[in-house]
C-alpha cells in the first residue's frame, strides 16, 4: 500500500501508535556529536581559490613568550613538590616527635605520683666534747623562703643562668636558639640553653649524665613542674637545692659555707659569686679557686646590669668585694676519721634516710696535736730521709680511738693509710714472738744466744752486723737482736707466734715461717695499736672503735649506742707484768731511748723493715696506746728511715702533749711472783753488752757463758735472696 504525502511535499513518518505529543522527539542533525566525518567539505572552487591566492604576512610574536610560560609552570611545579614533601616530612618528623616523647614519658614514673624528693640526710659528725669534727652529706642548712632573701639574690641566678624565666613555659625556644647558634658560631659548647626549671628537674629527679634520653626526660619534667607549681616556688626549691660545691646544697649552706653568714644577709657582691658558682661547682669553689670565682662573679655581675636588676654604679662597686670566710675543705686529717666511720654506719644502723648525729670517741684536741705532729715532722725531715706519708693512732688502753691521723693531706690524697693501708710491721712484731715465748715458761732473764744463724740457707742479721754473745730476752728485745727473735720464734713455733697475734687482735694473714719473727706479714696501723692494748690493760682483749652514739639531728631519737663488751684474758697477768718490764727497757736502754715521757712510765717496741722501707713505733702507758708509722706509698726504701727515729720523734711530741695534766699511773704488774723488782735482779746477773751508739747509744755487754740453743733446719732456700729480704728487720 502506497504511502500519502502530506500537503507541502514532506514526507511523514509513522507514528507506530505512540501518541501526537511525542511525535516531534526525535534527533536531528543538530543533536548529533560531531566527528571528523561530519567536518563541512569545502567545495573545489573555493579550494582553488585558496591555492592561486598568495600567502599571508603574518604578524612576527615574541620568541619566549612560551619559554616564560613553561618557566613559569616549571617554578609552580618545584614549589608545589616542595610544599608537598615539606608537608609529607613534617608529618612524619611530628608522628616521630610523638613517639619519642611518648617512649621517654613510659620510662618516667607517672607524673601524678612524683613528689618532690626530700633533701638527702646530713651525717654530722661530733668528738667527745661535743664539737662537730666534720659532716658528710649536706651541710647543714635549713630551706629559706624566696621572701626572705635579698631581691638581687635571686635575680642574680636568672640573669645568669636563665633571663626568660618569667616567660618561658618550662621549655625556653628562643634560649634554645640562641645557644645553638653561639654554639655552633664557637665550634664548641659555650652556652647552655636548659632554663632553671630544667635545671631543678634534673636536679631533682635525674642523673647528671648527658644523654639525649635524659634531655628529653628533663623537658618533660620541666614542663610538669611549670603545670603544678609557681615560678615563684620552681625559684625557691631551685635556690634550696642547687648545688654550690664544698658539699654546700642550697643558698642557705653555700652563704655559711663561703661567706660564715646567712644567705639573708649576702651583699650583691656574694650574691653574684654564688649564682657563677652553679656553672662549676667544683671548679670554681672560692676555697680551691678563688680567682675563677671572681672572674665568674664579674661575669654575673655584668649580667645583673645588663638585665637592670643593678644599676652600672653598683655592678662596678660590687666588683672584688666579697667578704671571704673561707677554710680549706676537706684538707683536715680528721676526714680520714669520717670516712672510716661512713664505712661501718651500714652495719651500725643500716641504710640512713634522715639526718643523724654521730658522736664519736675522738678528741679534737689530740686530733689537732697529732695532726700537727705528722704535718710538721714530714715538712722537717721528708726530703732528708726520702719520706712522703705517715699515720698515727692513738686509743685508750680499752680500745677508744682518741686521735687517727690517715695521712699528711686529706685533700691531695684520700687514701687511709692508718686503716686500709697495710705494711711490713718489722721488728714492732717481735713482742708477739717474746710473749709466745715468756707463756710457754720462759723468762725476761732467761738467756738466749746471739751469734749468726742459718734457716734453709737464709741468714738473718742484726742491724749493726754485730753479735754479743749469751743475751737476756729482755737485753735482745731492748736492742731488737734479729738472730734472738729468730730463735725465739722457731723454738716457740711459727704457728704458736701467729696464734698468739691474733689473738691479741691482729686479723690480717700472717704467714707462720721463720720470717714471722721479723715482722714480715703485713698488718695495717689500727689493729697493731689495738693488739698492743692487752699490755696497757692488763691483758684484757680491745676492739678498736670510735663511734659511741648514733641519733637523729631532729629529734634526737637514740638509734645506736655502743654497749659496753665483755672482754675477755688473753693474757695472763704474770705474763702482761714481764712483757712491760721488757718493752720498758726498750725506751730507757734500747732502740727507743728518745721516747720518753716525763713522770710518766711508758713502753714500746720500734721496728724498720727490710731496705728502710717502713719505720714504726707503738708505744704506751696506762693511759693511751700511740702507734706511728712513717714510709711511701709506692713501698720504696727511705733514706736509712728507722723506728727509733722519726716515728719515735714524733710519738713523743704527741705523747708529752696527750699526758700533760693527767694524773700519772703505773703500767700493769704483779705483786709477789714476777715483777718489776725481778727484773733488776735478773737484769744484775749479766753483765750488760754495749752495742754500738747508732743501735741505742749504750746498753749492755754479754757474758761470756753460753746457753744451749736449739738445732737449727738443715739450709735449702736461696740464703743470698732470704737475706737480701729480711736481714735488715730490728
Amino acid at each position: 500500500m502506497g504511502l500519502a504525502k502530506k500537503k507541502g511535499g514532506g514526507r511523514k513518518e509513522p507514528l507506530f501508535g505512540l501518541p501526537a505529543a511525542l511525535a516531534d522527539l526525535r534527533l536531528t542533525a543538530a543533536d548529533r556529536i560531531p566527528n571528523a566525518d561530519d567536518k563541512p567539505k569545502k567545495s573545489k572552487r573555493k579550494s582553488e581559490e585558496a591555492d592561486s591566492e598568495p600567502p599571508r604576512e603574518r604578524k612576527p610574536q615574541p620568541a619566549r613568550s612560551g619559554a616564560k610560560r613553561r618557566s613559569k609552570s616549571r617554578l609552580r611545579f618545584g614549589i608545589g613538590r616542595l610544599f608537598y614533601w615539606c608537608a609529607v616530612l613534617g608529618l612524619w618528623g611530628g608522628i616521630a616527635l610523638t613517639g619519642v616523647v611518648i617512649w621517654v614519658g613510659a620510662h618516667l614514673p607517672p607524673l601524678q605520683s612524683l613528689e618532690i624528693p626530700k633533701r638527702p640526710p646530713t651525717i654530722q659528725i661530733v668528738g667527745v666534747d661535743g664539737s662537730v669534727l666534720a659532716q658528710r652529706g649536706e651541710m647543714a642548712g635549713a630551706n629559706v623562703a624566696l621572701k626572705d632573701l635579698p631581691p638581687y639574690l635571686p635575680k642574680a641566678f636568672i640573669a645568669i643562668e636563665d633571663r626568660r624565666f618569667y616567660s618561658h613555659f618550662g621549655i625556653d625556644p628562643v634560649g634554645i636558639a640562641r645557644a645553638l647558634v653561639t654554639n655552633v658560631l664557637h665550634r664548641g659548647v659555650s652556652q647552655g640553653g636548659s632554663t632553671l626549671t630544667q635545671q631543678l628537674a634534673k636536679n631533682l629527679f635525674l642523673t647528671q649524665e648527658r644523654t639525649m634520653q635524659r634531655k628529653l626526660q628533663e623537658a618533660e619534667l620541666a614542663l610538669w613542674l611549670e603545670r603544678k607549681h609557681s615560678k615563684n616556688e620552681i625559684l625557691e626549691l631551685y635556690l634550696n637545692r642547687v648545688y654550690f660545691g664544698s658539699g654546700a646544697y642550697g643558698v642557705e649552706a653555700a652563704a655559711q659555707r663561703y661567706f660564715g653568714k646567712s644567705a639573708k644577709n649576702v651583699t650583691i657582691a656574694e650574691a653574684a659569686m654564688l649564682a657563677g658558682l652553679v656553672k662549676s661547682p667544683s671548679r670554681l669553689a672560692p676555697n680551691r679557686n678563688p680567682e675563677g670565682a671572681e672572674q665568674r662573679a664579674q661575669i654575673v655581675l655584668a649580667a645583673m646590669a645588663e638585665a637592670k636588676f643593678i644599676t652600672d654604679a653598683q655592678a662596678q662597686a660590687s666588683i672584688g668585694h666579697p667578704s671571704y670566710n673561707v677554710k680549706p675543705a676537706g684538707a683536715g686529717t680528721v676526714n680520714y676519721v669520717a670516712d672510716w666511720i661512713g664505712e661501718v654506719l651500714d652495719d651500725l644502723v643500716g641504710q640512713i634516710d634522715q639526718s643523724i648525729v654521730v658522736e664519736t670517741t675522738i678528741d679534737p684536741k689530740l686530733q689537732s696535736v697529732a695532726e700537727a705532729a705528722i704535718i710538721d715532722e714530714l715538712a722537717a725531715k721528708s726530703v732528708k730521709f726520702n719520706v712522703s706519708q705517715g699515720a698515727l693512732v692513738a686509743m685508750t688502753p680499752d680500745g677508744a680511738v682518741r686521735a687517727m691521723v690517715g695521712g699528711r693531706n686529706y685533700s691531695e690524697s684520700q687514701y687511709n693509710r692508718a686503716v686500709t693501708a697495710k705494711r711490713q710491721p718489722g721488728s714492732s712484731f717481735k713482742p708477739f714472738v717474746y710473749l709466745t715465748a715468756v707463756e710457754q715458761g720462759l723468762t725476761p732473764d732467761t738467756i738466749r744466744q746471739d751469734a749468726p744463724i742459718e734457716v734453709k740457707g737464709w741468714r738473718p742479721e742484726n742491724y749493726t752486723h754485730e753479735y754479743f754473745g749469751a743475751v737476756t730476752l729482755t737485753q735482745a728485745l731492748a736492742m731488737s737482736l734479729n738472730t734472738v727473735a729468730i730463735r725465739l720464734g722457731l723454738e716457740v713455733g711459727p704457728k704458736n707466734v701467729v696464734r698468739t697475734a691474733h689473738r691479741l687482735g691482729i686479723s690480717s694473714k700472717l704467714e707462720p715461717n721463720a720470717s714471722i719473727a721479723l715482722g714480715t706479714s703485713e698488718v695495717s696501723v689500727v689493729e697493731l695499736v689495738g693488739a698492743y692494748a692487752p699490755f696497757a690493760n692488763g691483758g684484757l682483749a680491745v676492739s678498736p672503735h670510735v663511734v659511741t652514739r648514733i641519733k637523729t639531728q631532729q629529734d634526737g631519737k637514740l638509734l645506736y649506742m655502743r654497749q659496753a663488751e665483755e672482754r675477755n684474758q688473753v693474757i695472763e697477768p704474770r705474763a702482761v707484768a714481764m712483757m712491760n718490764a721488757m718493752m720498758r727497757e726498750t725506751l730507757i736502754s734500747g732502740t727507743a731511748k728518745k721516747a720518753e715521757i716525763p713522770g710518766w712510765p711508758a713502753a714500746g717496741k720500734t721496728g724498720t723493715s727490710q731496705d728502710y722501707r717502713d719505720a714504726w713505733f707503738i708505744g704506751y702507758t696506762a693511759n693511751l696506746v700511740t702507734g706511728v708509722w712513717l714510709g711511701n706509698d709506692d713501698n720504696s726504701p727511705t733514706k736509712k728511715a728507722t723506728g727509733g727515729g722519726l716515728p719515735v720523734e714524733v710519738w713523743t711530741r704527741f705523747m708529752r702533749t696527750a699526758h700533760e695534766g693527767v694524773p700519772v699511773a703505773a703500767l700493769p704488774t704483779v705483786q709477789g711472783g714476777w715483777g718489776l723488782s725481778n727484773l733488776a735482779q735478773a737484769a744484775s746477773q749479766v753483765s750488760a753488752p754495749t752495742p754500738p751508739a747508732p743501735v741505742n747509744g749504750g746498753g749492755y755487754r754479754p757474758a761470756p757463758t753460753r746457753t744451749n740453743v736449739r738445732p737449727e733446719p738443715a739450709a735449702g732456700l736461696d740464703g743470698w735472696l732470704m737475706d737480701r729480704l729480711f736481714g735488715g728487720n730490728r
